[in-house]
């Protein structure tokens, strides 16, 4: 017995044995747990007696009675107004009538006084325990802030704009200068775009096929797309087209004045140096799947020659594609820049390529988007290459203008998203929060 209550009081109690002298011996009690908040009790105690006492059964009855002889007084006066019009003679019963009115009038006049006055407590009351609460909440929050240490630096991986949250548009919609011409295709700016070239955007349609193509073509300016007036016209990758390291497949992007696409006929990525003409190539690893064995899919259909995707954001430029080793899966690679380019670094995801319509980057992240309808696109999945979390619920869908959307990248110059959808140019603002 006495075991038992010796150990809760070691819990709450520092004993310091201190001996001064040899015929004293003197203990110092120290109480190590917080003071009991009697002082707060007797407040809540107070208060929720007040409660009770302002909101009680009888007086809830009252108010219900008041508007119930309200809703049935109401009815009443229109009753006896209705016999006024009727026998209205101008004389003694008219005047009966307006005396009867009179007090129906008053008394209903009684009732909304007094209604009012309940009314008026009541809401006082629900003021004062309405600011208790925010006053309560205020405290918790206070207390919890101090408590929690703050970085010094923002976390790895967060995106500058804020998190991506949704998809609006379509802000541009435009066939450009060949409607209905050229089914597959890119277009887009550049996100880091040689001196004087700040505002133009590039559009390269697949020529032949519906698969290749030897050119880009250019525009000064957004109003000269739409309108289909280009300067300064083509840059010319080959004469031929398709041949040796021409452009296989809709996904291109532009980036640092070179355009980047899967080159024809090869596992591997070409970058086009627009002044001066030079083609470099990066190998992918082998296995990668090529010549529209591995393309981005939907039920009905899949997007020939698709098995290279690439995307820009705000540190560059990516390449995502599918390998035999990977069965299938999506694989990321980034692209490091310079004389030779070549992949810095490379991650591999648990979703299925052909299991996706289209993929973009932005602030380092990767999405894929699926078909959902003939009007709608869904962004349903992403990879944080940061972090390496995989998310399948993104749920931002896009509104579609043509039912396959087969190129889509993202712009970090305006925050953009840029698509290519049966020889429409469709573009749509990406919401941060």
């Amino acid at each position: 017995m006495k075991l038992c209550v010796i150990i809760p009081l070691c819990a709450l109690f520092t004993l310091t044995h201190q001996v001064p002298s040899q015929d004293k011996c003197v203990c110092d009690l120290t109480n190590s747990a917080k003071a009991f908040p009697h002082d707060k009790l007797s407040t809540v105690e107070d208060n929720a007696s007040k409660c009770n006492g302002n909101v009680t059964p009888k007086k809830t009855l009252e108010l219900e009675s008041l508007m119930l002889g309200l809703e049935r007084r109401l009815p009443q006066l229109q009753e006896d107004v209705s016999v006024l019009e009727r026998e209205d003679d101008g004389e003694l019963y008219g005047v009966l009538s307006l005396l009867v009115i009179e007090n129906e009038l008053t008394e209903i006049k009684q009732l909304i006084d007094k209604l009012n006055m309940t009314s008026q407590r009541h809401q006082q009351l629900t003021t004062d325990t309405t600011e208790q609460r925010l006053k309560r909440d205020l405290d918790q929050c206070k207390n919890e802030h101090q408590l929690i240490p703050h970085p010094t630096q923002p976390p790895q991986g967060i995106c500058p704009h804020g998190k991506f949250v949704n998809v609006t548009g379509p802000e541009v919609y435009t066939p450009g200068e060949y409607p209905g011409s050229y089914m597959y295709g890119a277009w887009g700016r550049d996100p880091k775009p040689a001196v004087g070239k700040e505002n133009w955007y590039w559009l390269v349609m697949m020529t032949s096929s519906n698969r290749y193509s030897n050119y880009v073509r250019l525009y000064s300016s957004l109003s000269s797309l739409i309108v289909g007036v280009s300067t300064p016209g083509n840059v010319l990758i080959h004469s031929s087209n398709p041949t040796t390291n021409t452009v296989q497949g809709p996904n291109v992007v532009l980036y640092g004045d070179a355009l980047y696409y899967n080159c024809y006929n090869k596992y591997a990525v070409c970058r086009f140096n627009l002044a001066t003409k030079t083609i470099t190539t990066m190998q992918l690893p082998e296995g990668t799947r090529f010549n529209s064995k591995g393309n981005f899919c939907h039920l009905d259909e899949c997007y020939q020659y698709t098995d290279l995707d690439l995307a820009t954001d705000e540190s560059g430029v990516w390449v995502i594609y599918t390998t035999t080793q990977d069965f299938g899966n999506l694989v990321l690679s980034k692209v490091e820049e310079g004389e030779q380019p070549t992949f810095n670094q490379t991650w591999h995801t648990s979703v299925y390529k052909q299991a996706v319509t289209n993929t973009f980057m932005a602030c380092g992240v990767l999405y894929a988007t699926r078909y959902v309808t003939k009007e709608v696109e869904e962004i349903f999945y992403s990879f944080d290459t940061s972090t390496g979390v995989e998310k399948f619920n993104i749920g931002i869908f896009i509104k579609k203008i043509s039912p396959n959307i087969y190129s889509l990248n993202y712009s970090p110059v305006d925050q953009m998203l840029h698509a290519y959808c049966n020889s429409f140019m469709v573009s749509y603002k990406v919401l941060f929060e």
